[in-house]
């Protein structure tokens, strides 16, 4: 059975997908919003918006991730990081999946990974949630009605979170499973309800298709400034590091705020929305992300709330740290309509430092660039993850390994190569501790991080004073306007300088015992970077 406001060219039966309950193809936002309620999977907030809860996992599950090792990907996928899963045991898990389907009723979204028409996806999601399909239509980019006349999709996504997996049966870890199919152009998720699953396999996918086309995808936020395309900063960070806040920079035009391609026309975002942290958000430190939780058909996820008013919690973790919104990029008021850029004049790479060692900003060489790159360098802190008591260090390569189906050396060498044809100034800026590690120190103030980039994307910052680091050799500022010139030298905040010294060199340590796993793949300029 059909059901829907668009007649699609190509119906799941022609995918070979019989035997279903109704099938919703296409529906609005506000048809959405009223089959989740109406099935009872969400609650309607203030506002209208949708809220949800995700069940047991309320974060992605990377280790339930699995790559069909087929021979078009055998030599090309990066296999010490994505797990393979055999090629027969895949079609058992689809023929499972789909006989677990029968009479249910299922949501259909056809939409564009990528906002540039010459190289975007076209991606159908079939989703067991109505409030999934709700989430991707956010997250991706919604195809003109007249464009769906006529949509064909590349790649197919089935989410179906009441399917469990059989470990030994279909070849995977657990009843969770998330499986990329590249021969068949196709991915299946299954026993999860947590959304961003959906948006992740979707770049994975990205990762691998487009660094064939010269194109490099990027785990970044960007923005341009206000009537110049050409004036672009893209922000790579990990979760937490501060990527859509920082970019969500209101005298600058927001492209997106996690997820870029960079190719010869410029930059463009993969998306169409935005998939914001909300665990303590304030209305006077983030005005605009704090009201899309109470805009119409924004997805909050995990969230606490009063039963009686609806009113958010931003405070009690108690479901998850990792609570989020998920909202259209138009709700954001400065918010590209095209989501394209111009090719990066500052590429901005973000860390949480927890051993408070990094300055807030620093300049860094090509070479000094693709160094930070590789190592994706960041902390995780106590509270985030069970069992974290201290700071650990986290090396994500690329700034998101769990999304890299191919091999480091690969994106890092595409950078590199836009980097040269196109000139970039690259910044790594510390969104961490200050005055001592996690627990002596304090939190890098927003406002002067904020001041900091103001100077380094308008230009000033680069005809200052710099010095050398005496730690990683790249430059740093001596004086900015508006910032404590204290802050600048993160030796200078310790109460005690030796052992900041001690503190600087065991992480020196760390970087260079993460990064000789890449030093056999690199340039000798990058070599050079690394020894300092």
């Amino acid at each position: 059975m059909h059901h829907g406001r668009v007649n699609p060219t190509m119906k799941l039966e022609d995918q070979g997908i019989t035997g279903l309950g109704y099938v919703y193809y296409n529906l609005i936002e506000a048809d959405l919003v009223s089959a989740s309620l109406k099935a009872g999977e969400s609650t309607l907030g203030n506002g209208g918006a949708l809220l949800v809860t995700t069940g047991k996992h309320t974060g992605r599950s990377p280790k339930d991730k699995f790559v069909v090792r087929t021979p078009e990907v055998e030599n090309t996928i990066w296999w010490d990081n994505n797990k393979p899963m055999d090629a027969d045991k895949f079609d058992v898990l689809h023929a499972d999946m789909l006989a677990h389907m029968q009479g249910k009723d299922y949501y259909v979204q056809d939409l564009f990974g990528g906002a540039d028409p010459a190289h975007r996806l076209d991606v159908r999601l079939v989703t067991e949630l109505a409030w999934h399909s709700l989430f991707i239509r956010h997250m991706l980019r919604r195809p003109a009605r007249a464009e769906l006349d006529t949509f064909v999709p590349e790649w197919t996504i089935v989410n179906c979170p009441s399917f469990k997996a059989d470990a030994e049966r279909h070849g995977c870890r657990s009843e969770t499973v998330i499986a990329l199919n590249f021969a068949q152009k196709l991915i299946l998720i299954g026993g999860t309800e947590y959304a961003g699953e959906n948006k992740k396999s979707v770049f994975t996918l990205l990762n691998y298709l487009l660094p064939e086309k010269g194109i490099m995808p990027m785990h970044c936020s960007a923005n341009h400034a206000i009537g110049n395309p050409v004036d672009t900063a893209i922000f790579f960070g990990l979760s937490g590091t501060g990527k859509t806040t920082l970019s969500a920079d209101e005298s600058r035009v927001l492209i997106g705020d996690d997820e870029h391609g960079w190719s010869d026309r410029g930059t463009f975002n993969f998306e169409g929305g935005c998939y914001a942290k909300t665990i303590n958000l304030s209305a006077e430190a983030e005005p605009e992300i704090y009201a899309t939780t109470t805009k119409f058909a924004t997805v909050v996820e995990n969230m606490v709330f009063d039963e009686e008013t609806k009113e958010l919690d931003f405070t009690d973790n108690s479901i998850t740290d990792n609570m989020r919104c998920a909202y259209p990029l138009s709700y954001i008021s400065n918010a590209s309509d095209s989501a394209l850029g111009g090719h990066p004049k500052n590429i901005i790479m973000l860390t949480c430092d927890a051993y408070g060692i990094l300055p807030p900003i620093s300049r860094l060489t090509p070479a000094q660039a693709m160094y930070h790159f590789l190592s994706g360098f960041t902390s995780k802190t106590p509270g985030t993850e069970v069992g974290v008591v201290e700071p650990i260090p986290t090396f994500s390569t690329c700034f998101g390994a769990p999304f890299m189906p191919r091999r480091p050396e690969v994106y890092g060498k595409l950078l590199q190569d836009k980097i040269a044809s196109h000139g970039a100034t690259c910044w790594l800026v510390n969104t961490g501790w200050t005055g001592g590690a996690y627990g002596t120190g304090s939190r890098m103030p927003i406002k002067a991080t904020r001041a900091l980039l103001a100077a380094a994307l308008d230009g000033t910052l680069a005809e200052g004073t710099f010095r050398k680091d005496a730690n990683f050799g790249f430059d740093v500022p001596v004086t900015v306007a508006g910032v404590d010139a204290k802050l600048l030298d993160p030796r200078s905040t310790w109460a005690d300088p030796k052992a900041y010294d001690a503190q600087a060199k065991k992480l020196v340590e760390m970087f260079a015992d993460n990064f000789a796993q890449y030093v056999p793949f690199i340039d000798e300029d990058v070599r050079a970077a690394a020894i300092g």
